[in-house]
């Protein structure tokens, strides 16, 4: 067996340590007298963090799983069943067409920025086009994570490196109630790539790289491709099993294949085309269909100049709002291409000397 690793996590708070911590999320003067009562739910709570409830409800995995005995987390399992009856609704040729637009900016005008963002008027303008042509055009604002309560995607936790199988599909790792690691948006997330026939992500470029909102979705997306749909093959997150499933052989199932995806990355000063490559490069990592030139577009808006004036600018530049119109279209005949069948994905029998 390949050896686990172990010497690097600290050891768990204390229970002085827990008290601040949990305290921190009231600190509005409004709480204090409520002083009794949250004594005792902070009590529970770090009975939860110290026996480590990470999954306090479950129910057994049944057949069709490894060990049909296995407390899967309810959550966990409603998310796949909802995957599953998501995956079906896709596949039925009746279905509309449907594509997913992701605005990857972290602007809206409902928090501190004030103002709403260009890429989300872009993604309206690619949305617009794609209703008046019958599809169903489901828009997913990564924006919200800075300005609804309470609202998460959690970073990945990097299973995947511990052994592939580790990593399950949909993630397990949460929520995680002993941690208090909840409200992630990702269960919601899944289902709706999972539904798309086509994506489209439009955003912004920040600090050369694409926008924290967009790379947390992306990293948490790796259980997509070639994740495992049964924790109870690994009782959970038991690496050693996990590794002994991979090194037994392992077939990466890519759960998202065959989708059409296209880009909008826009800026100001620098950094859309090697943002624009490396979104694309992992698009084509996941078996996602290239919609064409037409598909992929990186643009500057008003280059080196002014912030404050930056929305004007956009208004003016009418060559580029239709280009962004074209991304949509392109992407849109891709999947009318690919659910007519003219198109092969993913089938091909060419086979994989590195599969990863």
């Amino acid at each position: 067996m390949t050896e686990v690793r172990k010497g690097q996590a600290p050891a768990k708070l204390g229970r002085n340590e827990f008290h601040i911590r949990f305290r921190n999320a009231f600190h509005d003067p409004a709480y204090d007298a409520l002083e009794q009562e949250l004594g005792a739910i902070e009590q529970v709570a770090w009975e939860a963090y110290h026996e480590g409830r990470k999954a306090p409800r479950t129910v057994k995995a049944g057949p069709g799983y490894a060990d049909p005995s296995y407390d899967l987390s309810i959550e966990w399992k409603e998310t796949h069943d909802r995957l599953l009856a998501a995956e079906q609704h896709q596949k039925d040729p009746a279905s509309r067409n449907r594509i997913l637009l992701i605005n990857g900016s972290s602007r809206n005008d409902g928090t501190c920025p004030g103002e709403v963002s260009k890429t989300w008027r872009m993604t309206m303008m690619a949305r617009d086009l794609l209703m008046e042509q019958g599809f169903e055009a489901d828009v997913l604002d990564l924006s919200l994570l800075n300005s609804d309560y309470d609202r998460h995607i959690h970073p990945c936790k990097g299973c995947v490196s511990t052994a592939m199988p580790l990593c399950h599909w949909p993630c397990s790792c949460y929520p995680n109630h002993a941690e208090r690691q909840v409200n992630d948006w990702m269960n919601e997330i899944y289902e709706r790539w999972v539904l798309a026939h086509g994506v489209i992500i439009i955003t912004p470029v920040y600090w050369y790289q694409s926008p924290s909102p967009l790379k947390l979705m992306i990293d948490r997306l790796v259980c997509a491709d070639g994740g495992n749909p049964d924790p109870s093959s690994t009782h959970g997150k038991k690496a050693e099993e996990a590794k002994d499933i991979e090194m037994a052989g392992w077939d990466y199932p890519k759960h998202l294949a065959g989708r059409a995806y296209g880009l909008v990355v826009h800026g100001d000063v620098a950094g859309i085309e090697s943002t624009r490559r490396s979104l694309a490069d992992w698009f084509g990592w996941m078996d996602f269909v290239d919609a064409g030139s037409f598909a992929q577009l990186d643009r500057y808006i008003g280059y080196y100049e002014s912030y404050a004036d930056s929305h004007n600018t956009y208004d003016r530049d009418t060559a580029f709002q239709e280009e962004v119109r074209n991304v949509a279209r392109a992407v849109a005949e891709a999947v009318r291409e690919i659910r007519a069948g003219r198109v092969a994905v993913s089938q091909h029998r060419l086979r994989d000397p590195r599969p990863k």
